[in-house]
């Protein structure tokens, strides 16, 4: 497996001052950034301009989590601005495998994301074009909610995928990690965990990173 890592979810920071809020996170392993449509999701955030503006702000890596409608014409002109991951959802995206695909010759990490119902058993066979595989531990669309641990089983038949492949592919969680739940996502075998509140709402969020990296190790 791969060593634990941390992705702070920016949806919980300050938009007025983002810069500020992104250096608060520097010792993470990158920065997780939700783009919500108010169409795929009923949430509305941020899309291609302050994602550019993001990017030229820090040298964390940019963790992209595209929860829109037609992610095929959008994903790729994230990967063009230069992020290192950029997720896609498998209930919106037309043609799964040729935008995985597409983000690799971008330069980009190839990710796709499955809502809570959606089973992984349909993208199996695609997990050889993905660089990481994001299991939504809530219902996307909301920061603050509580971790639903019926995904347990989820994560652990997704490991099992992971490591039949070689063991190559990040198994990622979001939504409702913190100190108290990322011990059981990591037992089951996620490696790479976007935590928002529990990262943003601590006093020190250095702090913050070195407890979760450390509970999930």
């Amino acid at each position: 497996m791969i060593s634990p890592r941390i992705h702070p979810s920016i949806l919980n920071a300050d938009f007025a001052n983002l810069a500020t809020e992104l250096s608060r996170i520097s010792s993470a392993d990158a920065a997780h950034v939700d783009v919500m449509d108010n169409h795929f999701v009923p949430n509305l955030t941020i899309g291609l301009p302050v994602v550019k503006s993001l990017r030229a702000a820090t040298e964390l890596p940019l963790d992209i989590h595209l929860m829109i409608e037609d992610p095929d014409t959008w994903a790729p002109q994230y990967a063009e601005l230069g992020c290192e991951s950029v997720t896609f959802h498998a209930e919106a995206a037309g043609a799964p495998i040729r935008l995985a695909r597409e983000l690799r010759a971008q330069g980009s990490r190839s990710a796709m994301a499955l809502k809570p119902a959606t089973g992984i058993e349909p993208y199996l066979d695609m997990l050889g074009e993905l660089d990481m595989l994001l299991l939504m531990t809530v219902e996307p669309g909301f920061g603050g909610q509580s971790f639903l641990d019926l995904i347990l089983p989820k994560i652990r038949r997704a490991r099992k995928a992971v490591d039949d492949l070689g063991g190559t592919v990040a198994l990622q969680v979001d939504g409702g990690i913190s100190a108290e739940t990322i011990q059981r996502a990591a037992e089951a075998g996620a490696d790479t965990f976007v935590a928002g509140s529990a990262v943003y709402s601590a006093p020190d969020a250095a702090a913050a990173i070195a407890q979760l990296r450390s509970l999930a190790g």
